[in-house]
């Protein structure tokens, strides 16, 4: 798919010195704003996130009822966007913590995901299966409501990317 320019509307202004972006083709032939006065170029890239699986001894799975946009009110696992100062696998401990009052560790990398999203365009996920290494099961964070569910009673998960990984660790456990 080949970016346009109704892909920069609302992309007006260099970050670096406030001067208006010119959008132009590259050296590659996509076109990209760029600043004409201090060369800055905008570059549209999806947005990281990582997901996390977490499993009790039970192999039920801990779900959360989304308490902010994207898909405000839908159950999803555990998940958030990666800060820059993040690895993947950080973010997937931070957000387990913060979304779930669990400690945890990963012990699986799932792969990655790319969803579309309904506010970045574009969103590739990180998934990781997690250890319960301590706290208490309770919803915090964006989280609205969070609970273990067994595989059979999920109810409907909101993005592409967490029934993947949901998917791909209920294969490994069925093992």
């Amino acid at each position: 798919m080949q970016i346009n320019k109704e892909s920069y509307e609302g992309i007006n202004y260099c970050v670096k010195c406030g001067e208006k972006l010119e959008i132009q083709h590259d050296a590659e032939g996509k076109l990209r704003p760029k600043c004409s006065h201090c060369g800055w170029t905008f570059y549209k890239n999806p947005i990281p996130a990582a997901a996390v699986v977490i499993l009790n001894d039970k192999k039920e799975i801990v779900v959360i009822k989304r308490k902010t946009q994207p898909n405000k009110g839908g159950w999803a696992l555990p998940s958030g966007y990666i800060e820059i100062n993040q690895t993947p696998k950080e973010c997937a401990v931070d957000e387990m913590k913060e979304e779930t009052n669990l400690e945890g560790k990963v012990i699986k990398k799932l792969g990655y995901f790319a969803d579309n999203s309904p506010i970045y365009e574009k969103v590739i996920s990180f998934g990781f299966l997690m250890k319960i290494i301590g706290g208490k099961l309770q919803a915090g964070d964006d989280a609205a409501e969070a609970c273990y569910v067994a595989f059979d009673d999920l109810p409907e998960i909101v993005f592409p990317s967490h029934l993947k990984f949901i998917e791909q660790v209920k294969k490994f456990i069925d093992k």
